[in-house]
């Protein structure tokens, strides 16, 4: 059987054992999606820490800035 261009099959109607599979998984999905994204961002903000605290520790040895001296009017 081939389909015909431009029209859509009808949808196979689920038992309640499919759905409720169906449901189970995308709980399942759901969760772990949520978990992997907690554990990115905990990453990204120790990483983030970790780098604000270098460049502070490199600009607190760095030279402190000279005074610039006031432009003379003219």
């Amino acid at each position: 059987m081939t389909k015909t261009p431009g029209k859509a099959e009808p949808q196979k109607p689920m038992s309640k054992a499919e759905r409720e599979a169906r449901k189970a998984f995308r709980h399942v999905d759901a969760e772990k999606a949520l978990t992997e994204h907690e554990i990115a961002q905990k990453a990204f903000s120790k990483n983030r820490e970790r780098l604000k605290a270098e460049r502070l520790e490199r600009e607190a040895a760095a030279l402190p800035p000279t005074k610039a001296r006031p432009k003379a009017k003219k």
